[in-house]
Protein backbone atom coordinates (compact mmCIF):
# COMPACT_ATOMS: atom_id res chain seq x y z
CA UNK A 1 0.00 0.00 0.00
CA UNK A 2 1.14 3.25 -0.76
CA UNK A 3 0.97 6.98 1.11
CA UNK A 4 -1.76 9.15 1.16
CA UNK A 5 -1.66 12.38 -1.02
CA UNK A 6 -3.48 15.92 -0.04
CA UNK A 7 -5.63 17.33 -3.07
CA UNK A 8 -7.26 20.29 -3.10
CA UNK A 9 -9.81 22.12 -5.58
CA UNK A 10 -11.05 25.11 -6.85
CA UNK A 11 -12.94 26.72 -9.73
CA UNK A 12 -14.45 29.28 -12.08
CA UNK A 13 -17.52 29.29 -13.93
CA UNK A 14 -15.90 27.10 -16.75
CA UNK A 15 -13.05 25.17 -15.29
CA UNK A 16 -12.40 23.06 -12.11
CA UNK A 17 -8.47 22.75 -10.99
CA UNK A 18 -7.53 19.84 -8.92
CA UNK A 19 -4.16 20.41 -7.38
CA UNK A 20 -2.20 17.00 -6.57
CA UNK A 21 0.26 17.17 -3.49
CA UNK A 22 3.14 15.25 -5.44
CA UNK A 23 6.81 15.54 -5.45
CA UNK A 24 8.64 14.27 -8.47
CA UNK A 25 5.24 13.30 -10.18
CA UNK A 26 7.20 12.60 -13.40
CA UNK A 27 9.75 9.80 -11.64
CA UNK A 28 6.92 8.53 -10.06
CA UNK A 29 5.26 7.84 -13.37
CA UNK A 30 2.03 9.70 -12.49
CA UNK A 31 -1.13 8.73 -14.87
CA UNK A 32 -4.05 10.67 -14.96
CA UNK A 33 -7.25 9.40 -16.24
CA UNK A 34 -10.18 12.37 -16.82
CA UNK A 35 -14.08 10.52 -17.85
CA UNK A 36 -17.01 12.77 -17.95
CA UNK A 37 -17.99 12.04 -14.76
CA UNK A 38 -14.91 10.59 -12.86
CA UNK A 39 -11.28 11.33 -12.48
CA UNK A 40 -8.66 9.13 -11.08
CA UNK A 41 -4.66 9.12 -10.77
CA UNK A 42 -2.22 6.58 -9.81
CA UNK A 43 1.01 7.21 -9.49
CA UNK A 44 4.46 5.11 -7.70
CA UNK A 45 4.17 4.84 -4.08
CA UNK A 46 0.91 6.26 -3.63
CA UNK A 47 -2.76 5.53 -2.83
CA UNK A 48 -4.95 5.98 -5.77
CA UNK A 49 -7.23 8.86 -6.31
CA UNK A 50 -10.19 8.18 -7.39
CA UNK A 51 -13.13 11.30 -7.37
CA UNK A 52 -16.76 11.18 -8.86
CA UNK A 53 -17.20 14.38 -9.70
CA UNK A 54 -20.09 16.79 -8.85
CA UNK A 55 -21.08 17.52 -12.59
CA UNK A 56 -19.84 16.30 -16.04
CA UNK A 57 -16.66 17.87 -17.85
CA UNK A 58 -15.24 17.66 -21.67
CA UNK A 59 -13.37 15.19 -21.50
CA UNK A 60 -11.37 16.33 -25.09
CA UNK A 61 -10.64 19.81 -23.24
CA UNK A 62 -9.94 18.76 -19.93
CA UNK A 63 -5.44 18.71 -19.42
CA UNK A 64 -3.17 18.12 -16.82
CA UNK A 65 0.39 19.16 -15.98
CA UNK A 66 3.44 18.28 -13.59
CA UNK A 67 5.53 20.98 -11.33
CA UNK A 68 8.47 20.15 -9.10
CA UNK A 69 5.29 19.86 -6.00
CA UNK A 70 2.27 19.07 -7.15
CA UNK A 71 0.30 17.69 -10.40
CA UNK A 72 -2.57 20.08 -11.48
CA UNK A 73 -5.35 19.10 -13.58
CA UNK A 74 -8.05 21.17 -15.21
CA UNK A 75 -11.52 20.10 -15.95
CA UNK A 76 -13.58 21.61 -18.40
CA UNK A 77 -16.82 21.79 -17.30
CA UNK A 78 -19.60 20.99 -19.67
CA UNK A 79 -21.75 23.17 -18.46
CA UNK A 80 -21.28 26.61 -17.14
CA UNK A 81 -22.44 26.71 -13.18
CA UNK A 82 -20.70 26.77 -9.76
CA UNK A 83 -20.35 23.42 -8.34
CA UNK A 84 -21.51 22.80 -5.00
CA UNK A 85 -18.43 20.56 -3.92
CA UNK A 86 -15.74 18.51 -6.29
CA UNK A 87 -16.88 15.11 -5.09
CA UNK A 88 -21.04 13.67 -5.79
CA UNK A 89 -21.69 11.67 -2.34
CA UNK A 90 -22.99 8.83 -2.99
CA UNK A 91 -26.45 9.77 -0.75
CA UNK A 92 -26.63 12.90 -2.84
CA UNK A 93 -26.50 11.00 -6.03
CA UNK A 94 -29.09 7.99 -4.53
CA UNK A 95 -30.94 11.20 -3.80
CA UNK A 96 -31.03 12.94 -7.11
CA UNK A 97 -32.17 9.71 -9.11
CA UNK A 98 -35.29 9.19 -6.91
CA UNK A 99 -38.87 10.02 -8.82
CA UNK A 100 -39.31 14.07 -8.03
CA UNK A 101 -42.76 14.01 -5.82
CA UNK A 102 -45.19 15.90 -7.00
CA UNK A 103 -46.95 18.28 -4.90
CA UNK A 104 -51.19 18.74 -4.15
CA UNK A 105 -50.99 22.93 -3.69
CA UNK A 106 -54.64 23.00 -3.25
CA UNK A 107 -53.89 20.62 -0.57
CA UNK A 108 -51.30 22.49 1.43
CA UNK A 109 -52.90 25.45 0.84
CA UNK A 110 -56.28 24.53 2.75
CA UNK A 111 -54.31 22.72 5.19
CA UNK A 112 -52.25 26.32 6.14
CA UNK A 113 -55.67 27.80 6.24
CA UNK A 114 -57.37 25.75 8.65
CA UNK A 115 -54.19 25.90 10.63
CA UNK A 116 -54.57 29.63 11.09
CA UNK A 117 -57.98 29.16 11.50
CA UNK A 118 -57.00 26.83 14.64
CA UNK A 119 -54.70 29.57 15.38
CA UNK A 120 -57.14 32.72 15.35
CA UNK A 121 -58.61 33.63 18.81
CA UNK A 122 -62.32 33.55 19.11
CA UNK A 123 -64.93 35.61 21.34
CA UNK A 124 -63.97 37.54 23.75
CA UNK A 125 -59.92 36.73 22.95
CA UNK A 126 -60.82 38.16 19.42
CA UNK A 127 -62.10 41.18 20.12
CA UNK A 128 -59.39 42.22 23.14
CA UNK A 129 -56.19 41.68 20.77
CA UNK A 130 -58.53 43.95 18.25
CA UNK A 131 -58.60 46.34 21.13
CA UNK A 132 -55.00 46.23 21.65
CA UNK A 133 -53.89 46.19 17.84
CA UNK A 134 -55.72 49.70 17.89
CA UNK A 135 -54.03 50.93 20.93
CA UNK A 136 -50.92 49.93 19.44
CA UNK A 137 -50.84 51.32 16.10
CA UNK A 138 -52.68 54.76 17.49
CA UNK A 139 -51.15 58.35 17.72
CA UNK A 140 -51.20 59.69 21.35
CA UNK A 141 -54.35 61.50 21.18
CA UNK A 142 -56.17 58.68 20.11
CA UNK A 143 -54.64 56.48 23.09
CA UNK A 144 -55.58 59.64 25.31
CA UNK A 145 -59.11 59.53 23.64
CA UNK A 146 -59.49 55.51 24.49
CA UNK A 147 -58.28 55.97 28.28
CA UNK A 148 -60.09 59.00 29.09
CA UNK A 149 -63.84 57.34 27.51
CA UNK A 150 -63.30 53.92 28.81
CA UNK A 151 -61.88 55.17 32.38
CA UNK A 152 -65.07 57.95 32.50
CA UNK A 153 -68.00 55.78 31.36
CA UNK A 154 -67.10 52.49 33.69
CA UNK A 155 -66.02 50.40 30.73
CA UNK A 156 -68.79 51.03 28.50
CA UNK A 157 -67.52 53.24 25.96
CA UNK A 158 -64.38 52.63 24.05
CA UNK A 159 -63.92 55.96 21.72
CA UNK A 160 -60.85 57.14 19.42
CA UNK A 161 -61.71 60.25 18.84
CA UNK A 162 -60.35 63.03 21.29
CA UNK A 163 -61.88 65.81 19.79
CA UNK A 164 -65.27 64.29 20.74
CA UNK A 165 -64.15 63.04 24.57
CA UNK A 166 -61.59 65.10 25.32
CA UNK A 167 -63.63 68.30 26.20
CA UNK A 168 -66.18 67.08 28.05
CA UNK A 169 -66.55 64.24 30.43
CA UNK A 170 -67.93 61.05 29.05
CA UNK A 171 -71.57 59.56 29.48
CA UNK A 172 -72.09 56.06 30.97
CA UNK A 173 -73.79 54.32 27.78
CA UNK A 174 -74.79 50.47 29.20
CA UNK A 175 -75.52 48.08 26.80
CA UNK A 176 -79.22 47.35 26.10
CA UNK A 177 -81.22 45.73 28.64
CA UNK A 178 -78.85 46.78 30.82
CA UNK A 179 -78.97 49.15 33.70
CA UNK A 180 -75.52 50.65 34.98
CA UNK A 181 -75.03 51.14 38.91
CA UNK A 182 -72.45 52.86 40.58
CA UNK A 183 -71.07 51.08 43.76
CA UNK A 184 -70.64 52.76 46.75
Amino acid sequence: MGTTVKYDWYQSDTTVTVTVLLKNATDKHYLVTIASNSLRMVADGIEPIVINLWDAVNVENSSHKATPSKVEIKLAKLIGHRWVALEKQEEIAAAESLPKKSNDWDKISKDIEKQEAEEKPQGEDAVQDLFKKIYADANEDTKKAMMKSFYESGGTVLSTNWGEVGSKPVEVKPPDGCEFKKWK
